[in-house]
């Protein structure tokens, strides 16, 4: 089971990396002068993210199959903290390793421009001599960065929505299946209802979040707004992620209650 659990912790670290890496790809449209080509790559990564997450549900299923008891409800409910201890795990690598991909996305960017296809474009930079060369883009993050991060001029509402929309983003699946294993005669239509969650938290995201943010990287794009505006959102947005993943934590036990009594009320 331990091993189960890491590979668990593992795939749902690197989702939430790849989630927050996702931001780089604006900056590095930015850097580059090729938004949109930047856009659609962000894209591509995003919607992979995205529906990878739904991958863990059956293999957090796994675990929840082994609760044979009442008794063992606290095992289950330290592996899934254990799993989203994982998710802000994997969203601090992320933020750390955003300098270094700004600058291996500028040369993705570049080279989709030229191979006109994703598949090339993967053909092209998997290769022996582009992936050496890749080790000169690889940058330390900077205290600096860090001294420039307030949220004065950054939407407040748009951090709130990017922290309630990964919180239930992060959440959604184990809390509905911590609440199947609590009310096991109902297990099914609980399952079945982390798919709608998840969706909510995919529409906000993309209906609210990601068009405020490309507002602002079509403003800096026209020099109505600067570099330092971007840089900043997208290191205020990181946290409001982080913050989003501990409170999944704090969420967790609370979600799964409140699930398992909506599907009480469903007659």
């Amino acid at each position: 089971m331990m091993e189960k659990l890491l590979i668990i912790c593992v795939f749902v670290g690197i989702i939430h990396m790849i989630e927050t890496l996702a931001y780089s790809v604006r900056l590095a449209g930015l850097k580059t002068g090729k938004l949109v080509v930047a856009l659609s790559l962000f894209n591509i990564i995003v919607i992979v993210s995205r529906t990878a997450n739904m991958v863990q549900a059956p293999l957090t299923g796994k675990l929840g199959d082994a609760v044979q008891s009442k008794e063992d409800l606290p095992v289950l409910l330290h592996q899934l903290q254990t799993i989203l201890l994982a998710a802000s795990i994997g969203t601090i690598a992320g933020a750390l390793l955003i300098p270094s991909f700004v600058s291996i996305f500028s040369r993705m960017i570049s080279h989709l421009e030229v191979a006109g296809s994703v598949p090339k474009m993967m053909k092209n930079i998997t290769s022996i001599h582009t992936l050496e060369k890749a080790k000169k883009h690889v940058k330390r993050p900077r205290w600096i960065m860090l001294s420039q991060l307030r949220i004065g001029g950054v939407p407040k509402r748009l951090l709130l929505l990017n922290l309630m929309a990964t919180t239930i983003y992060t959440v959604g699946v184990l809390s509905t299946l911590y609440a199947s294993t609590l009310e096991p005669t109902l297990s099914k239509s609980i399952l079945m209802s982390s798919g709608l969650i998840n969706g909510l938290a995919m529409i906000t995201l993309a209906v609210f979040v990601d068009p405020q943010v490309a507002i602002l990287t079509e403003k800096v794009m026209k020099g109505e707004s600067t570099k330092q505006s971007m840089n900043k959102m997208v290191g205020t947005l990181v946290i409001s992620r982080l913050c989003g993943t501990v409170c999944a934590q704090i969420l967790l036990v609370p979600a799964a209650l409140y699930i398992a009594w909506i599907c009480k009320l469903i007659p």
